[in-house]
């Protein structure tokens, strides 16, 4: 039943009006309590316990919203995630998911809900490159209309730590060291190895760090994961498990390790600049939505633990199914109003969707208010318009600092009689969130799960799916990482920890560091001591999965093919053959890549046939590192002036280096032949008008060239230049 209206109701002062009137005035009467998120609370007098007399929960999030919003009533940069990028955008779900869950956002196909989201590097400062080798945060804020839900992930499924009390531990460890401040936005130093090398539990997330996940191509094509096990809550009360995936319909890339360092000093704001010019020029980044979801029946019958943060569910175990598209369509008008100001939260969910016992992720409930409080200033950040639901808020929550709200009327508590007892409290029917009725029968301990101790088994499964070349990677990232150790100890106990992954691994990395793989690794234990006193008790297992290789988890097998927004550059000079030129870039145009004319100098040049074309950039102001491929057109005087310029042949041997697709007019081979590269790639060639070598394209016939090219380019890399013996100085 609605509840009854008010005398204030009845006389014909409605909220809606006021609100239509004055949008920062709010009046509770004849309105249902919510959360500052808009969440209908269907229960305020009684806090969230583990059973009726025992003590209350940590991710009760109505409670600690009103009681740290009373702390705080009388009002700097992210500790993590400082260094960020945002965009607005929309998400619309494929078909009804009412069997698994009562968001109404996931259940009605022609709502599309809004979004903002925000990328982000981990460890770095505001003003740090966006190329370090990190973990990289993908949290999607969605407007919905039961209030605001916090999808807060990264784009690696799993974490470093199992318990949230470990986390300020882990921060740490991997900032800068605090007695010098060096290094910035890197995790190559003792204290961050020292750290991860006494943390076995760690094993699995960075031989993840230590892959080729770590640099990616962009924010637009690389994967998000909610990493923690969520639950979905349907209308009849019944749960299952659920993982969340956001899967790229670019695919997932990378660059390479030599090109992050290089792109770091030429264009820090790399990735940044990237989603931002997709978005300006209509090519809005894409995502679809997955959900891997498990029954509650079958929540132990893995061979490791659903609530473990440390591992994630093999895809040929539970499939991925995907139920919906992200599309990013708007740049933000301000940074620090919105992609500064925004305030996410793993606690502002939505009836239908609910929490865990994962560890990690009861520790997160409480930490990312807490964050806010003093970053944003105190309690009152939700009504910062980034943050503010699209429905309407009304609690007793009062003053604190820069409170924009004109709250009206008498009453500021509840019960009440004088207000009519507003705002009401709603039931489950009328929208109302309550909490999942999960049975907890245990005792209060500072213990973990047996189950959680096997910290090896996926970590092997991660780095025995990878291709060849990626296994390469992970050898040089561990090598390159831990060369930069200056405390031997610490480089030995890795090996250790790393011949618990893989003895071929550790042995690869050992020899680069000129070192032996311990024969009795160390076992590091987690540091407490159980209440009977057995040390022993916490020693690492190592379990032997049921998947032994999962394709998923090998960006070989990820999309190819597609070559829309890749950036070509087109190296010319006075002369160019203006056919050669701008055949093949009205065909990347046509596959949607982005072909830009790189020349020794910007304005216009001319071609053989007098006519002029615009210079994009010039060879003093780009490099290679920050283009998909290249392509050079034929023309006499053209080839001749890029054949003789340093910075082109530069140019293309780099390109070459890092596995890019390359493209030369047949006439254009006196440019190729004074690259490293040339004289190889010509003694492969059979025949004189159609040449192709590892991604090498040489072609007289422009639309065969064109062809051939784009072709190349969908590959996005040829990794086998890497076994090279012949590298460019």
């Amino acid at each position: 039943m609605p509840p009854k209206k008010s005398k204030a109701a009845a006389s014909g002062t409605t909220n809606d009006k006021i609100n239509e009137l004055t949008p920062d005035k709010e009046n509770g009467t004849d309105q249902f309590m919510t959360t500052n998120t808009g969440v209908k609370i269907n229960d305020d007098q009684n806090s969230l316990k583990a059973g009726d007399r025992g003590p209350t929960l940590m991710e009760d999030f109505i409670f600690r919203e009103k009681m740290t919003h009373f702390d705080h009533e009388r009002i700097p940069e992210r500790i993590v995630h400082a260094r960020g990028a945002a965009a607005h955008g929309v998400f619309r779900v494929y078909e009804p998911m009412a069997k698994y869950t009562r968001a109404a956002f996931l259940n009605d196909t022609s709502l599309e809900t809004p979004v903002f989201v925000r990328f982000s590097t981990v460890a770095g400062s505001r003003g740090s490159t966006d190329l370090a080798r990190d973990v990289r945060g993908f949290a999607v804020k969605f407007y919905t209309q039961e209030g605001n839900f916090d999808l807060v992930g990264n784009n690696m499924p799993v974490f470093f730590i199992q318990d949230a009390i470990k986390f300020p531990d882990l921060i740490h460890a991997v900032k800068p060291e605090p007695h010098n401040e060096i290094p910035q936005a890197a995790s190559a130093h003792d204290t961050f190895w020292d750290f991860i090398s006494l943390m076995p539990e760690s094993a699995h997330m960075i031989t993840w760090v230590m892959s080729d996940r770590a640099i990616p191509r962009s924010y637009r094509m690389m994967e998000g994961f909610g990493v923690h096990t969520f639950r979905f809550v349907n209308e009849q009360g019944k749960a299952c498990f659920v993982k969340f995936h956001w899967k790229p319909l670019l695919g997932v890339h990378s660059v390479a390790w030599d090109e992050a360092q290089k792109i770091s000093g030429k264009d820090p704001d790399f990735h940044r600049r990237d989603l931002w010019e997709a978005i300006e020029s209509g090519n809005f980044p894409e995502w679809e939505l997955g959900v891997q979801i498990v029954a509650e029946k079958d929540e132990m019958s893995f061979d490791f633990d659903l609530l473990d943060p440390t591992k994630l569910i093999p895809e040929e175990l539970v499939p991925v199914m995907r139920i919906g598209k992200l599309t990013l369509n708007r740049n933000p008008d301000n940074f620090f109003a919105e992609t500064e100001q925004v305030a996410f939260h793993v606690g502002h969910v939505v009836p239908g969707i609910d929490f865990t016992n994962d560890p990690l992720l009861q520790g997160r409930l409480f930490s990312y208010t807490d964050t806010q409080l003093i970053r944003l200033g105190g309690p009152n950040f939700q009504e910062i318009p980034i943050n503010r639901p699209i429905v309407p808020v009304h609690n007793n929550q009062r003053d604190g600092h820069m409170r924009q709200t004109i709250n009206q009327g008498r009453t500021s508590y509840h019960p009440n009689s004088l207000g009519g007892g507003c705002p009401y409290q709603a039931k489950l029917a009328e929208g109302g969130f309550s909490s999942y009725t999960e049975r907890i029968d245990a005792k209060k301990v500072r213990e973990r799960s047996r189950s959680f101790f096997d910290h090896f088994s996926q970590a092997t499964l991660f780095y025995n799916s990878q291709s060849d070349v990626e296994k390469a990677h992970i050898v040089k990232a561990f090598s390159f990482e831990l060369g930069k150790v200056e405390t031997v100890v610490i480089r030995q106990r890795m090996l250790g920890i790393l011949a618990q992954v893989d003895k071929g691994l550790a042995a690869e990395v050992a020899y680069n560091l000129g070192l032996e793989v311990p024969k009795k690794p160390e076992q590091p234990m987690n540091h407490s001591i159980p209440a009977d006193g057995n040390p022993k008790k916490y020693q690492p297992v190592k379990v032997e999965g049921s998947v032994d290789r999962s394709p998923a988890l090998s960006m070989a097998n990820t999309i190819k093919g597609n070559i829309r927004t890749r950036k070509v550059a087109i190296l010319a000079a006075e002369g160019v053959n203006e056919a050669s030129l701008t055949t093949i870039k009205n065909a990347l145009q046509a596959q949607g890549a982005v072909p830009e004319v790189v020349a020794p100098r910007l304005g216009e040049i001319l071609a053989e046939n007098d006519t002029a074309i615009k210079v994009d950039k010039s060879l003093l102001t780009v490099a290679s590192v920050l283009y998909d491929a290249v392509y050079v057109p034929g023309g006499d005087n053209s080839v001749a002036t890029i054949a003789d310029n340093a910075d082109a042949i530069h140019f293309l041997n780099e390109a070459y280096r890092h596995c890019k697709a390359i493209a030369f007019d047949a006439a254009a081979s006196p440019v190729l032949e004074n690259t490293y590269f040339g004289k190889k790639v010509l003694s492969m060639q059979p025949q004189e008008d159609v040449q192709e070598g590892n991604g090498v394209v040489i072609e007289a016939n422009f639309k065969r060239l064109a062809s051939r090219f784009i072709q190349a380019i969908g590959e996005h890399r040829f990794w086998e230049r890497e076994s090279s013996k012949e590298v460019p100085a």
